[in-house]
Order: C-alpha cells, then sequence, then structure tokens
C-alpha cells in the first residue's frame, strides 16, 4: 500500500516560468565590440551577415568592432532580415 495521498497531476505543477530574456540587445546604429551579443534567438529568425556570426544557440555575435545595420535578405532568404557589423572608419 502506498503511504502517501496522490497529489494533483503533472499539469497543475510549474506555473510560473520567467521568459527567456530573447531579443534584440542591439540595434541598428550601435557601436559593438567583436563578441557582443547582437540578437537573441530561438531559432533562425535573423542570419548573420558581415562581420556577425551564429552560435549554437542561434545567437548572433559581432565578428569586430563596428556598427550594426539590419538589412532585408535576397535570394535564397528571401524576405529574412540579416545582421552586418559595418567597421567604423577612423
Amino acid at each position: 500500500m502506498a503511504h502517501k495521498k496522490a497529489s494533483a497531476s503533472k499539469a497543475n505543477q510549474g506555473g510560473n516560468v520567467s521568459g527567456k530574456r530573447l531579443g534584440v540587445k542591439k540595434y541598428g546604429g550601435e557601436i559593438v565590440r567583436a563578441g557582443m551579443i547582437i540578437v537573441r534567438q530561438a531559432g533562425n529568425k535573423v542570419f548573420p551577415g558581415k562581420n556577425a556570426f551564429q552560435a549554437k544557440n542561434f545567437s548572433i555575435h559581432a565578428k569586430a568592432d563596428g556598427i550594426v545595420k539590419f538589412r532585408s535578405g535576397a535570394g535564397h532568404r528571401h524576405g529574412s532580415k540579416i545582421v552586418d557589423v559595418l567597421p567604423v572608419a577612423e
């Protein structure tokens, strides 16, 4: 025999789950340094362009120091968003 009474079902547990803090972290025109996170995302919503790379968790990072620029994609990624990091001329 069981020594404890049956509790509520699993569906009623773990209700207040916090968010994952996804989204754009650096907007167009902002200055970034190499390695900084530009976009945090779950899945490919924004693709990396020039001087940007994508990590395993789909976040987009700056490959070099520069200014963030968002643009729409063409070709096989028709209508997608692409983020570039343009180098700063000193």
